[in-house]
């Protein structure tokens, strides 16, 4: 079922729900996580509100909370704080008696819907006939099942933004070149860190099902999806600019999901933990511009008060898909948890072609 059709199956919250203030709603929560106990897993992407993320029982990226919900077996009700594909995943992941939720079937994630499987099928079938069978696909995790689905049965693996590289080499030593999904931006920084040209590089435009290169076609190793993360294109090469002209000594860490050019010009790039991770360990006193999405830039401020950090992009807003799982979606969607409210359930055939996938990148990462 396509992420508009579940969405369309299921109802919208209650008005009562949006009327509760936030000591009721807060209050609800933690009855039900008592009554519930271990029955019930509640993992928080690093996105999240801060209303939500303090009732987590576990924090981190979409791939680590999928398997934490998977090895959690005494969760009957896992509720998962994110979006669309990461609740995809965590029920691709866990076994038939646990059932994945999210609390807002808006929720979505706009690089995800920016490759769907109709539009990779017809790419799919244009890019055999150009190269032949010399293409592996790769997708993001932050994609649809279908699309982890349609690489898994194609032979190719998922990455994430921490072992994108290990997955490129590994790509690249099955065929001679790789389909990079849904991220071009991702992909690009990858293969360039890589040693691979710019002009060794393609794109795939999914909407006019063409391919974008100047040059000889055989020349081309990788062909990036025209997709993008919204959050993370809108860091800019000015906004890089302006922060070395304020503070000539703050390090720029980003995350690989950002353009080329500003990943070239900043300090640091890496995954959300990388991120995490080097602020943490950062000397006191030290000053730091975030290229990441708002709610985690934030959270690491309060973290931190011993570091001076801002963000990289001084206007630049939370992810609005994952800023809509809210107090009263969580508390709508713990209250129908016997319900078909906000389950989330991929069809097996996807489920099981999409584990290939994972599990190719499990073993070769």
């Amino acid at each position: 079922m396509s992420f508009l059709e579940t969405l369309q199956k299921n109802a919208m919250i209650p008005e009562k729900y949006k009327q509760m203030t936030r000591e009721e709603l807060e209050n609800r929560v933690m009855e039900v996580k008592k009554q519930l106990g271990s029955r019930l897993f509640i993992p928080g992407h690093h996105y999240q509100k801060d209303e939500v993320i303090q009732f987590a029982d576990a924090t981190g990226d979409s791939l680590k909370l999928a398997q934490l919900s998977a090895e959690n077996t005494e969760a009957e009700f896992i509720v998962f704080c994110g979006v669309h594909f990461m609740a995809e995943t965590a029920d691709i992941l866990t076994n038939d008696n646990q059932k994945v939720f999210l609390p807002d079937m808006r929720a979505g994630c706009s690089m995800a819907d920016m490759a769907d499987i109709e539009q990779t099928e017809r790419a799919w079938e244009k890019l055999q006939a150009l190269f032949d069978d010399t293409i592996l696909p790769l997708t993001y995790v932050n994609s649809t099942a279908a699309i982890k689905s349609f690489v898994g049965a194609h032979g190719g693996a998922t990455v994430t933004s921490s072992n994108a590289e290990t997955m490129v080499k590994w790509a690249l030593g099955m065929k001679e070149r790789i389909l990079f999904l849904p991220d071009q931006h991702l992909g690009r920084n990858t293969a360039a860190d890589l040693g691979i040209g710019l002009d060794e590089m393609a794109i795939w435009n999914p909407i006019t099902n063409e391919l974008e290169y100047d040059g000889e076609v055989s020349n081309i190793r990788v062909i990036l999806w025209k997709g993008h993360c919204s959050v993370h294109e809108n860091f800019t090469v000015q906004n890089v600019a302006d922060t070395r002209v304020q503070y000539p000594d703050m390090k720029i860490i980003v995350h690989p999901e950002c353009r080329r050019e500003v990943v070239e010009l900043a300090d640091m790039a890496g995954s959300t933990s990388y991120i995490i991770n080097a602020i943490e360990q950062a000397e006191q006193g030290s000053s730091w511009a975030i290229g990441t999405e708002m709610n985690l830039v934030n959270r690491i401020i309060n973290e931190h008060p011993d570091k001076q950090i801002i963000s990289l992009n001084p206007h630049m807003c939370p992810c609005l898909t994952m800023n809509r799982i809210d107090l009263p979606h969580l508390v709508w969607s713990l209250d129908t948890l016997e319900d078909t409210n906000n389950i989330i359930k991929v069809d097996p055939e996807i489920s099981e072609n999409a584990k290939l996938a994972l599990d190719r990148m499990l073993k070769n990462s």
